[in-house]
């Protein structure tokens, strides 16, 4: 019997690794148009409980759970030692390889974001943007590469793209973040990279009847004091309540937490590298090399004011019936200015460059760049900038959750929509120093910068007459833009599941299936209002360059570690043009700025998926083999409208905001749809209670960049061929991989600690390049119809066409190690506890770049080769200290704003963070704790270390406040 079942395993387990390897995606890849209304979007958890009734909790094997609950009864420490035997506990018994973070309390995470939290896993880093802790990158890939849930609902991202800003979800209303490494049938497709799935709290299983915690912290980060009009001080709050009513069958909580804080960056930043040209564009024969476009310094300040909300009600009339409604609400106001000196256009005719500093392959890293005299329209210029980059962003995730279980049977549903917003002004400003002030004819003074960059660290640079750029009399706003980013996220979604629990089956213990519905709409408006022109180089009629007053401007001089930097004026530019009658209205220009019409769009996801899962629980040569084995089919219709450009006269005619009315674009809807299967088998193989291995295999899919996929085009002619722009394409097709892990764990005895080691391999079919180019390009394959050349009264022959694509994909693969112990020394000592987590990962992904000057290849967005945390703390139940590092080495990403988004490395960082606790009696503690204990900076730059690209302060924070528990 025992060898017949054996048999049976393993050939189920063959079944399953042939049914993964050989499965294909059944495609029906229409690149047709579609209606207007086809599509919507993605996905959610499905198929297992959770303690708020939203998404996958560690196991569905009825067996597991009852191990799970047992272990979690016998956790009897407090503060962080119990958060850290309680992930130990649900890492240990869940069907996947999964990484989790929990808080001992409900706001008992040590985190300003969950963010934090998530970067002390292993394979987990995240991306510093304003010096926390933002997009979170998995095992070597981008957050587009991540699909993220809280309560088992996908979240809509305010980032504009797929990955979510996680600095957006307080931490105080989390109750538990799970990282799932592999994939099962039950789980939402969409993570390629990882799945992140967020909890909140169940107030039916709080241990009280009545639960009451406040925060309260004040906050301060003394770098604020170089930044001009910035605050160090700040403050964190938060309030969480959870309430049992009418015999424990009811269940309230009520969540609220705010962070106010200044907003605190300065800023060395080399722009991107032009091409091959000479140093002086006067003499033919002088040296090449290739130049910058130029140098930016600036001090970024403000305020970042985050509020969330969150509301739970449980009721369970009976042991059968759960009904859960819940909702959360974040909002992010992060009203932030940049103030400084841009040096720019260093390359073309503009300027004559002396005393060069050349590094590896003639890049240009420094010399004094002075105006040409011998060219008109000079666009070389010392600028003074006064930005505004402030972003109002909003999140809502909400829904109604029902279980019913009897005897065998299990089932749950869930209803819910979740919408996220995002609105940042993004006003660029910029003052010239000028000869002819107060004349009809005022014309750039010829000027002269001498810099150096200085690799990972901030540079030089000195400019000739310094005191012309602190001299309102000398200057003038000669551009004022405001181009807004205007973005909706909405998902509605139903999903439902059931469970039948299988009874002396030898190897099953349940079956499982599910239907997921989910409807995703997001929406890009692009808006803009410019007056004046940049240089003043072409000027507008009407729009003259508008002289200074000391009233609305302000010396500024550099401190700290940029001290010695030119002085700069602060410029009020709204009350600059307010001077002058002048009110900004940013609005859909079609004429002068027909982007922004070519930028708007929708797109429109609909995905409608169903699964199939048995867990298993049997044994194998006398040891108990558990897992899970399962198969997810998904269908998508993707689509996308927005106008495309044509022939004037040859269009719709459409009235934009400011009134003019355009004859040269068409409304455009492209799409197409695809269905993927997706199978999964998670095995676990049990040595002994201690001691395990899993193996994991599964086809997964993430779907394109949201924001990749908008179907707006525009046009220009060029020698009879009618050539498009646009950069994107609602044609993508998804991005799907074969991954496969193998996993060694052990666990210490009474949940006291854990050593892990792991290698993963991910092959992944595509991934996607945008502002790709071809030439004489077949329109009519992607449904863009070519208009008639009014010589011929024939279509135009086809010409270039910039777009989106599906590039080749890659193999990702990695190495992970994970220690943690607590107890380990006896007698007052025993509080002390230890963690480590390392990861190794690679890829031979190389994508080409000439922004540091040479072609070079850079690597993977978002992979680190070497990501490491470790922390170590101490709680006695009296006092408690916590000190945790997070490394990540070298990585390229997009995440650099110079003057458009620019590709780089950023260099490797080591960021310390501290956090101590003290309880004055058992319902008061105080604490006192300091976040980037380094004053760590973030360092980038083009391919060679010697390229810079931005060399970026924050400061360290300081907190200190109290923590009450009734």
């Amino acid at each position: 019997m025992i060898l017949k079942r054996n048999l049976l395993v393993m050939a189920l387990a063959s079944a399953g690794l042939t049914m993964a390897f050989g499965v294909q995606a059944a495609t029906g890849d229409n690149g047709a148009q579609t209606a207007p209304d086809t599509a919507q979007q993605t996905s959610t958890a499905n198929g297992t409980n959770n303690s708020n009734g939203g998404s996958s909790q560690s196991t569905t094997n009825s067996k597991s759970q009852k191990e799970l609950a047992k272990s979690l009864s016998t956790v009897t420490v407090t503060g962080f030692s119990s958060s850290v035997e309680k992930s130990i506990d649900y890492q240990r018994y869940a069907d996947t390889i999964q990484n989790v973070v929990t808080a001992a309390d409900i706001g008992g995470l040590p985190d300003q974001s969950i963010a934090d939290a998530l970067t002390r896993l292993p394979g987990v880093s995240a991306e510093r943007i304003a010096g926390q802790a933002s997009q979170i990158n998995c095992r070597g890939l981008s957050g587009n590469f991540i699909e993220t849930t809280l309560d088992g609902r996908e979240q809509p991202s305010t980032s504009g793209s797929n990955y979510i800003q996680f600095d957006q979800y307080p931490s105080e209303l989390i109750n538990m973040a799970t990282v799932y490494k592999s994939s099962q049938a039950s789980l939402i497709e969409g993570g390629v990279g990882c799945t992140i799935g967020m909890q909140t709290a169940n107030p039916l299983e709080n241990t009280k009847d009545q639960s009451l915690n406040v925060d309260a912290r004040g906050s301060y980060d003394g770098q604020a004091h170089d930044i001009v009009g910035d605050n160090p001080v700040g403050y964190r709050a938060s309030v969480a309540y959870q309430g049992k009513f009418l015999d424990n069958t009811l269940g309230v909580g009520l969540g609220f937490a705010q962070l106010y804080q200044p907003h605190i960056s300065e800023q060395f930043v080399g722009e991107a590298f032009g091409g091959l040209q000479s140093l002086d564009p006067n003499n033919p024969n002088s040296r090449q090399a290739y130049v910058p476009e130029g140098i930016q310094l600036q001090q970024d300040g403000g305020t970042e004011r985050r509020t969330g909300y969150l509301s739970t009600v449980v009721w369970k009339p009976t042991d059968h019936l759960q009904i859960t409604g819940d909702m959360y609400y974040s909002k992010f106001d992060n009203d932030y200015y940049g103030y400084g000196f841009r040096s720019q256009n260093f390359y073309g005719n503009n300027a004559v460059i002396t005393n060069p500093i050349l590094g590896v392959g003639n890049t240009l890293l420094g010399g004094t760049v002075s105006t040409n005299p011998n060219q008109s329209n000079v666009q070389f210029s010392n600028e003074t900038t006064a930005d505004n980059y402030s972003t109002h962003t909003g999140v809502f995730s909400g829904g109604l959750n029902l279980k019913w279980n009897s005897g065998p049977w299990h089932v749950e549903s869930d209803l819910s929509l979740s919408h996220a917003e995002s609105n940042e002004i993004n006003v660029d400003t910029t003052a010239d120093a000028y000869t002819g002030l107060g004349t009809s004819n005022p014309t750039l003074m010829n000027q002269s910068v001498t810099y150096a960059l200085n690799g990972l660290n901030v540079g030089s640079a000195s400019v000739a007459n310094p005191g012309v750029y602190t001299n309102p009399n000398d200057m003038a706003l000669s551009r004022y833009g405001v181009y807004p980013y205007i973005y909706h996220d909405r998902y509605r979604a139903f999903r439902t599941a059931v469970q039948y629990d299988l009874e002396n089956n030898p190897i099953f213990t349940d079956i499982q299936a599910g239907v997921y519905l989910n409807n995703h709409t997001f929406e890009a408006n692009r808006t803009v209002w410019v007056y004046g022109s940049e240089w003043n180089s072409y000027p507008v009629t009407g729009e003259p360059p508008l002289p200074l007053s000391s009233a609305d401007t302000q010396e500024v001089c550099w401190k700290g570690k940029f001290s010695g930097l030119p002085c700069f004026l602060k410029l009020n530019a709204p009350a600059i043009l307010a001077q002058y009658g002048i009110q900004p209205n940013p609005q859909l220009d079609l004429d002068n700025n027909s982007w922004s019409g070519i930028q708007s769009g929708t797109v429109h996801e609909k995905v409608r998926d169903i699964f199939l899962m048995g867990d298993i629980d049997t044994t194998l040569w006398n040891h108990e083999l558990t897992g899970n084995l399962g198969l997810r089919v998904s269908h998508t219709a993707q689509a996308s409208s927005g106008i495309q450009e044509v022939e004037p006269g040859q269009g719709v005619p459409m009235t934009d905001g400011f009134g003019y009315v355009a004859n040269d674009f068409i409304p455009i809807n492209v799409g197409m749809s695809y269905t993927k299967w997706l199978p999964s088998m998670n095995l676990i193989y049990h040595w002994t209670d201690s001691d395990q291995t899993r193996f994991s295999v599964a086809k997964v899919l993430s779907r394109p960049p949201i924001d990749s996929m908008l179907a707006g085009a525009g046009s220009y002619i060029t020698n009879g061929q009618y050539n498009v722009w646009g950069g994107t394409s609602p044609l993508l097709r998804p991005l799907t991989a074969m991954q496969y892990d193998l996993d060694y764990e052990h666990y210490f005895d009474n949940s006291s600690g854990l050593f892990t080691a792991g290698v993963f391999v991910k092959h992944i079919d595509t991934f996607v390049q945008t502002n790709v180019t071809y030439n004489n390009f077949d329109f009519a394959s992607v449904g863009i119809t070519v208009p008639n050349n009014p010589a011929t009264g024939q279509p135009y022959l086809n010409g270039s066409y910039t777009t989106a694509y599906n590039a080749q994909g890659s193999m990702v693969r990695g190495l992970e190690l994970s220690f943690q112990k607590t107890h380990f020394l006896p007698g007052i000592w025993s509080g002390l506890g230890f963690g480590a987590n390392y990861a190794f990962t690679q890829s031979p992904f190389g994508a080409a770049s000439t922004l540091g000057g040479p072609p070079q290849v850079q690597a993977l967005p978002g992979l680190s080769r070497n990501v490491a945390s470790a922390q170590i703390f101490f709680d006695n139940g009296l006092f408690s200290a916590n000190l945790t590092g997070n490394y990540r080495s070298k990585f390229v990403s997009d995440s650099q704003i110079a003057v458009t988004n620019q590709i780089v490395y950023f260099a490797p960082e080591m960021v310390w963070d501290l956090q101590t606790a003290y309880n004055v009696t058992k319902n008061v503690s105080v604490l006192f704790q300091v976040l980037n204990l380094t004053n760590q900076p973030t360092r980038t730059y083009f391919g060679n270390p010697s390229e810079t690209g931005t060399i970026q302060y924050f400061g360290r924070t300081l907190y200190a406040g109290f923590n009450l528990k009734i």
